[in-house]
């Protein structure tokens, strides 16, 4: 299989609300997908439901070739959620070794995965006590320590400073580079150039879903930023189109 997620017809509702309204879309394997969209468009609720914890009113949501949320896929899908998922009163390390050991793994994995997210001269600090920047870092250190085939990272880089963005970025390229699955979510639009493949969502529909390069060429400018904008003017105009007819 070349696709490490393939969502199809996707519909999620959220009381009277329509979330995601037909999503379809897929993941290549062994690369780092960008999921960008303003704040509010979908992109969580997505991700939720490739993780499979979100209830969904209609399509379908295949991971690693099976249903979202299937049991054997607990040890091989890794997930970040926006809040940080670490306890308070543990340190770093402490942590890190704690998921370790429910993923089946080692000290060593646990201390190389809370160097790899540059927390290292911190490994002994109380999570209570980190930063914000550095409370998700740790996160991201738990979400990674079991080597997951397939990472799902909703908005890492927020509150990083640029050194620390730059550093994660090139550790995600790193991990595809061996085979890794990576979709990583944010709202900064300077971070879809990063990305080896783009999904942009607007108000729960997929807008584009290409190459960073394909979508300058789509839109015939360099800047994502208003390729994304002239995009997202050209689906509202289409959406406005079918609502007259």
């Amino acid at each position: 299989m070349d696709d490490a997620v393939s969502v199809r017809d996707l519909v999620v509702d959220r009381g009277r609300q329509r979330v995601l309204q037909g999503i379809s879309c897929v993941v290549p394997r062994g690369a780092v997908t960008g999921l960008l969209g303003p704040s509010g468009s979908g992109k969580t609720t997505l991700m939720r439901a490739i993780v499979g914890v979100q209830t969904v009113s209609s399509g379908t949501v295949t991971v690693l070739g099976r249903p979202a949320g299937a049991a054997e896929l607990r040890h091989r899908v890794g997930y970040l959620t926006q809040a940080p998922s670490v306890y308070a009163d543990l340190t770093v390390r402490e942590n890190a070794r704690y998921f370790a050991v429910l993923q089946g793994r080692g000290r060593a994995d646990a201390d190389r995965a809370v160097s790899d997210v540059g927390l290292a001269k911190a490994a002994d600090q109380l999570v209570g006590t980190l930063s914000g920047g550095q409370r998700s870092r740790a996160s991201l250190a738990c979400a990674l320590v079991g080597e997951p085939e397939l990472v799902i990272l909703d908005e890492p880089t927020v509150g990083q400073d640029p050194v620390l963005r730059a550093d994660l970025w090139a550790r995600f390229h790193a991990m595809a580079a061996t085979g890794t699955t990576l979709l990583v979510s944010s709202h900064v639009m300077d971070e879809a150039a990063r990305c080896d493949r783009l999904l942009l969502i607007r108000d729960g529909r997929l807008v584009a879903d290409d190459t960073p390069d394909a979508v300058r060429a789509t839109t015939g400018v360099d800047d994502l930023e208003e390729a994304f904008l002239r995009l997202i003017r050209a689906s509202e105009q289409e959406g406005a189109g079918e609502r007259e007819e």
